[in-house]
C-alpha cells in the first residue's frame, strides 16, 4: 500500500479511542482486548481498502459505509463513548480530526 497521512492518521485516531474505550469498558491494562484488537484489525483493513484515500472524510461524514452493520454499530458505540473523552487524552489529534469532519468525498482513488 502507498503511505496515506490521511489514513495513517485515521488509524491512530480509531487506535486512541479503541484505547480508551477498552480501559475503561474491558478493563484492559497495557494491550487492547481480544475483542477490541479484533475491531481494530477490521477497522485497519477497512481504511486500507478505502476508496477516497487521501480525500477520506471521518466515517461518520462519508457517504460510503465500508464495515459490516454490526461492527459499524460497535466502532459507534465506541466512537460516542471515546470522543468526548479524546479532548483531555489526545487534545491535538481531536482537533485534526474535528477538522477532518469538515472534509467532504471529492474524487475516489
Amino acid at each position: 500500500m502507498v503511505y496515506n497521512k490521511r489514513i495513517q492518521r485515521e488509524k491512530k485516531t480509531v487506535e486512541m479511542m479503541l484505547k480508551i474505550y477498552c480501559q475503561k469498558k474491558h478493563h484492559s491494562q497495557i494491550d487492547l482486548c481480544e475483542e477490541c484488537q479484533t475491531l481494530k484489525s477490521y477497522a485497519y483493513k477497512r481504511l486500507d481498502l478505502c476508496q477516497f484515500g487521501e480525500n477520506k472524510p471521518t466515517c461518520g461524514k462519508c457517504t460510503v459505509h465500508c464495515y459490516k452493520q454490526d461492527r459499524r454499530q460497535k466502532m459507534i458505540n465506541i466512537m460516542k463513548f471515546s470522543g468526548p473523552k479524546m479532548f483531555y487524552r489526545h487534545p491535538l489529534a481531536t482537533l485534526n480530526h474535528l477538522l477532518d469532519g469538515f472534509k467532504t468525498p471529492k474524487n475516489r482513488k
